[in-house]
């Protein structure tokens, strides 16, 4: 099992940026594949982006593409969202979660673990 802890949500403004981190607890990080969910109030949560166990293949929504960047340090048992040019758009509580899988995975029903969400607001 992996404990998940979110952390770097925040307000910011239209255009600008955040780095969202997860800190994973346990010996076993390295066995999963993480992603990253977003859920806006009255909306269902919804995949943004998916990083392999490895760190060498990701996923990403296409909303995000281009804006977005996951990655990971299996050192740190740590991952990343690196999330530039926000949007009003992207406000939401942002989960990290982790699957006991190899692949980047899009699935959300796949996903075993989860962290308790950090809210990220743009205002515009």
């Amino acid at each position: 099992q992996v404990q998940l802890v979110e952390s770097g949500g925040g307000l910011v403004q239209a255009g600008g940026s955040l780095r969202l981190s997860c800190a994973a607890s346990g010996r076993t990080f390295n066995n999963y594949a993480m992603g990253w969910f977003r859920q806006a109030p009255g909306k269902e949560r919804d995949v943004v982006a998916a990083i392999s166990r490895s760190g060498g293949s990701t996923y990403y929504a296409d909303s995000v593409k281009g804006r977005f960047t996951i990655s990971r340090d299996n050192a740190k048992n740590t991952v990343y969202l690196q999330m530039n040019s926000l949007k009003y758009e992207d406000t939401a509580v942002y989960y990290c979660a982790a699957v006991p899988k190899a692949a980047a995975t899009r699935d959300i029903r796949l996903y075993t673990n989860w962290g308790q969400g950090t809210q990220v607001t743009v205002s515009s």
